[in-house]
């Protein structure tokens, strides 16, 4: 299955990451508070548990600070209690966005997104207005030159749902959300690391941006992952870097 061009894209966003990392451990010692708050304190039975802590140890959070977010979580230890909210839009020339946050006031999320949109040329839609047109589901990305029949082999027989060749010569794998890790594990005892891995919302179809309107595209989704109570933004915008 052929799929859209973005290796051009994996260095910008890692470089993206790696300046924001202050803003990714309060991110992920909020999702792990919640996960083991909805699903209890052991990973080994609690999946979104044990996704959220491979995410924290991957990004070199200390141990304790992942501990001490599972206790908070379990009701060991006081701590603010989240809610999560996911809000739907629509970006420049159409193009969907969801928007999942973790909060303990929302009227002042709710506020900050809907600002984020019309400040930036979005619009706040619904609740299931595009939400249909994404997949959940774990996605790993191999360089150009990866063997691609002997990584789909790999990739099939760990549990995957589908590999994608995309036009730059990249590989995609997609797995089922919750066996992200075990495969993602799988293929690195087979021999494949991956360049970037992690859980998301594909779009089903990526509008791909040029020019201005991927300036403008890129301030809106800078506007809203910048806000304190923003977890994650999904969109079917393909920014192509020029």
């Amino acid at each position: 299955m052929a799929g859209h061009s973005k290796w051009a894209n994996i260095k910008h966003k890692k470089a993206a990451t790696d300046a924001k990392r202050g803003k990714i451990f309060t991110r992920l010692i909020k999702e792990i508070t919640v996960a083991a708050k909805l699903g209890g304190s052991d990973s080994g039975s609690n999946p979104r548990l044990r996704l959220a802590v491979d995410k924290a140890l991957d990004a070199n959070m200390p141990k304790d600070n992942i501990e001490r977010a599972i206790k908070r979580g379990a009701g060991e230890l006081e701590g603010v209690d989240y809610i999560e909210l996911r809000y739907e839009g629509y970006g420049i020339n159409g193009a969907a966005v969801m928007v999942d946050c973790m909060t303990d006031n929302k009227t002042r999320t709710v506020a900050d997104v809907r600002h984020a949109f019309s400040k930036y040329g979005g619009n706040l839609g619904t609740d299931g207005s595009v939400a249909f047109l994404f997949k959940h589901c774990g996605t790993l990305v191999f360089a150009p030159g990866t063997d691609e029949d002997a990584l789909m082999g790999a990739a099939l027989e760990a549990g995957a749902d589908d590999v994608i060749s995309n036009d730059d010569g990249s590989i995609e794998v997609i797995t089922p959300p919750y066996d992200f890790v075990q495969i993602k594990e799988a293929l690195e005892q087979a021999g494949f690391k991956a360049e970037m891995g992690e859980v998301t919302m594909k779009p089903d179809n990526v509008t791909e941006f040029t020019g201005d309107d991927a300036v403008r595209m890129q301030k809106l989704l800078d506007a809203l992952e910048s806000l304190d109570d923003v977890q994650e933004v999904y969109t079917s915008a393909l920014i192509i870097e020029e």
